[in-house]
């Protein structure tokens, strides 16, 4: 089955045999993928082990690994097609959601604070790990909802930033 997998507006065409094979690009990939339990998955690729925590939210699938996180969208050929024609290939909503319970470390923005993508915006502890949430868009912030010191649960919203305008002119 293909799918084109849509990760930091970079398309990525994946294949999957029946027997399990994975191509990227057209590159065989060995890949181990196992559900070790609710959102937690472990992957052995090119003799390493990692383990992720891959969240589905409404389509767009939030992945934490080696504590990075990166936002996905995964389509058939046919709906990748139909997204090219109305010309809507983009991910991130502006939205930071918590990809998993843990304790906000840092709050690394403030209110009105203009970001680029990717900048960190939240520390997050979790699993014993510190990962750095990002901003998935250009834009400014328009809401912070946590704290430093406060307990969050999978998928609370955590910081809202709004897109700029192209033409910003004031």
């Amino acid at each position: 089955m293909k799918y084109v997998t849509l990760i930091n507006n970079q398309s990525y065409e994946i294949e999957i045999d029946h027997d399990g094979s994975v191509l990227v690009n057209g590159q065989t990939r060995d890949v181990d993928f196992l559900n070790l339990g609710g959102d937690l998955f472990s992957v052995i690729t090119e003799n390493r082990s990692l383990e992720a925590v891959i969240n589905d939210d409404e389509g767009t699938i939030a992945v934490m690994m080696s504590a990075r996180q990166f936002e996905a969208q995964v389509l058939d050929e046919r709906a990748m097609l139909m997204m090219q024609r109305r010309g809507t290939q983009t991910t991130g909503s502006g939205e930071v959601k918590a990809p998993m319970p843990g304790l906000i470390v840092d709050v690394t923005t403030e209110r009105d604070a203009t970001l680029a993508k990717g900048d960190t915006v939240i520390v997050l502890e979790s699993m014993k790990m510190q990962n750095e949430l990002k901003s998935p868009i250009d834009g400014v912030v328009r809401a912070i909802h946590v704290e430093a010191g406060q307990a969050v649960d999978k998928n609370d919203l955590l910081v809202e930033i709004k897109a700029e305008a192209p033409d910003d002119s004031s």
